[in-house]
């Protein structure tokens, strides 16, 4: 009996239909975009749920088969009449999100939108899957947001079964649109693809030319031709070789010219003959990096991988000077047409093998994205033989996976060529078009790389933080209202200064302060005389020499200010002063200094008398140079 004389299934298939029909009024433009949402269908999705009451349908494994069987004969017959480039398959789109929408309201199996997807996958060709991808990046929030432990691995299976049919090569950008639809459906630290025992992909196999066995059959096949010549050369007359001499030594001249274009042109010939069979054994060590455990493997990978990169050196040094006279001498031919966006396309096209054909070896040196493309991967290599030293490996001390944990150490000698060989391979990354940016970028993916491995290495432990409580929710909410919240003042605050006089009312007398004649005249030599002897009077009665500094510090500065206003008045007395020792004479009378001879009987001066007084028996206070005080110590 077929699924239609099923009265429940031919009850489910008429009501989703019924809903297609309003879908198709509601979404009048046959395209992916806009989704369906249940309100569009003004309770039709809830009418489901209900077809199923006071039945043997109420027993949810014969509900969910139900409209499984119901939603698959509706997509089987949408699938058979149209195809994906035609409007009316806007229909599948539809029933998409119809049974996305049931999904969610626990009215049929989460995974059954999956399951339709992937059997929409499988029909169609390239093209038509990169249609299907336009539906599933447009919501894939909306499709994984519930229920996604049950749809999980019907998503790695239909992605998984998708990259097998496409072309690494061709399908570039839609194998990444793949990949970035898995990274961004599940979570972050699911350990779904990851690594966990640390296998290699070892069969990836890079397959090169045996030249030793070419070489010995072409050694083979010249002698034949040699014996060939010989045996005609002795038919030949042998007075055929007397020719005019002039002619002999052009012939002579040419013949050692080419000869040594000859050897130059062999001499690097066979510079790339030896590179060759080195050069691609490497990748024997970049496809599995365990090898180099191996003392013997080890020594030849060095070998190796230092000989590459200095044929990677002198080609990039011959390219540069080549690069300059070709310039040079495209700057004098006209002005040719610029590529167009297609041959922008191919020369940016990647293959993902290598050809490792002879023939090819030469342009391939020479293809600055080719060495860099190796260099990055002797970049990785060379980083995973650091982690191997013992400074990194006791960072990795608690790890639990022992997997990705080896035994093996690397030597102090080893790990100094490994650091020397990553810095001249950075250095050499840099170079060339737009080499900063690309190094950039190689270095963050590495060292988002390290922190992967770092993780897989403890165990994948779960990269997700617990959902805050209501209780911790309400706290950071009262605690940043009452930070945020304004604070009143108080009228004075603690340790705060009197701020009156900036009052309103004291501005006219803050003003006529400033107005005072002593912030603007200029002092007096004479009113500095007590202050200067009141600080050599403290020199002199100083206990310590901290406070002896400073008390001579303020007489220097008050002297210096004495002698700098008497200067515009008092010069005339500046030479009776003792090395600015001594400036009593600025603070005498003028009088004094002015008395003439005639003062004085018989034009002399009247004779000092040296009779000693009491005064003289009384000590005078010292300077801090040593010099008396001036004071009136007399005694009447």
């Amino acid at each position: 009996m077929s699924s239609d004389g099923i009265t429940s299934v031919h009850t489910y298939f008429v009501a989703i239909s019924n809903l297609l029909d309003k879908a198709r009024k509601v979404k009048v433009n046959p395209s992916i975009e806009p989704a369906l949402n249940a309100s569009d269908f003004a309770g039709g999705i809830e009418d489901i749920g209900k077809l199923s009451n006071g039945s043997f349908l109420a027993n949810g494994q014969a509900h969910y088969a139900a409209i499984e069987t119901a939603c698959r004969n509706i997509f089987y017959d949408l699938l058979a009449s149209t195809t994906i480039d035609q409007p009316a398959f806007s229909e599948i789109w539809n029933l998409l999100d119809i049974v996305s929408i049931l999904s969610d309201i626990d009215q049929c199996e989460p995974g059954l939108v999956f399951w339709l997807v992937e059997e929409l996958l499988d029909s169609q060709t390239i093209d038509g899957c990169r249609s299907v991808f336009d539906y599933l990046d447009s919501r894939r929030e909306r499709m994984t947001a519930k229920h996604f432990n049950k749809k999980e691995l019907i998503i790695l299976r239909a992605c998984n079964e998708l990259l097998r049919r496409l072309s690494r090569a061709e399908d570039a950008v839609f194998c990444g649109r793949v990949f970035i639809f898995l990274f961004q459906s599940f979570p972050l630290g699911d350990r779904s693809s990851v690594n966990l025992r640390g296998e290699y992909h070892v069969e990836n196999v890079t397959i090169f030319e045996d030249l030793l066995a070419k070489v010995e059959a072409h050694k083979d096949g010249a002698m034949d031709i040699d014996k060939q010549e010989e045996g005609v050369s002795e038919t030949k007359d042998p007075t055929s070789n007397t020719e005019n001499g002039d002619n002999v030594d052009h012939a002579v001249v040419a013949d050692k010219t080419t000869k040594s274009i000859q050897e130059e042109v062999q001499g690097k010939t066979s510079d790339l003959d030896t590179l060759y069979p080195i050069f691609w054994s490497l990748q024997e060590s970049f496809s599995m990096p365990t090898r180099l455990f191996d003392t013997n493997h080890f020594q030849m990978f060095k070998k190796g991988l230092d000989l590459t990169i200095r044929k990677f050196q002198s080609v990039h040094q011959e390219l540069q000077a080549r690069g300059t006279s070709r310039q040079l001498d495209e700057s004098k031919r006209p002005t040719k047409r610029k590529r167009n966006s297609l041959d922008e396309e191919v020369s940016n096209s990647i293959n993902p093998r290598y050809l490792t054909s002879r023939d090819l070896f030469d342009l391939e040196i020479s293809d600055l994205a080719f060495r860099r493309y190796i260099l990055v991967q002797a970049l990785i290599l060379v980083d995973f033989l650091l982690s191997l030293t013992p400074k990194a490996k006791r960072k990795l001390e608690h790890a639990t996976n022992k997997s990705v944990l080896y035994s093996f150490g690397l030597s102090e000698e080893d790990a100094k060529w490994a650091a020397e060989t990553r810095s001249e391979i950075t250095t050499y990354l840099q170079h060339g078009a737009e080499g900063k940016f690309y190094y950039r970028m190689v270095d963050t993916v590495l060292s988002r790389d390290k922190n992967w491995a770092h993780w897989k290495a403890e165990g994948c432990p779960l990269i997700e933080r617990a959902p805050v409580s209501a209780d911790e929710f309400m706290n950071a909410q009262t605690g940043a209202q009452k930070t945020c919240a304004n604070k009143k003042l108080r009228a004075t605050p603690l340790d705060s200064l009197d701020l009156k006089f900036l009052s309103d009312g004291d501005n006219a007398n803050g003003l006529e302060k400033l107005k005072h004649p002593d912030r603007y005249s200029i002092p007096t030599a004479d009113s500095f005389r007590g202050p200067i002897a009141d600080d050599e009077f403290d020199a002199a009665m100083a206990k310590t020499e901290e406070e002896k500094q400073l008390a001579f510090n303020a007489r220097s500065s008050k002297m210096w200010r004495t002698l700098r206003i008497a200067s515009k008045t008092k010069l005339n007395l500046f030479d009776k002063i003792d090395d600015g020792n001594n400036i009593q004479a600025l603070f005498q009378p003028e009088g004094d200094e002015n008395r003439s001879k005639e003062d004085y009987p018989g034009s002399e001066k009247p004779v000092k008398d040296t009779t000693p007084t009491i005064a003289d028996s009384v000590p005078r206070p010292l300077s801090a140079n040593g010099l008396e005080l001036a004071q009136d110590t007399s005694v009447k």
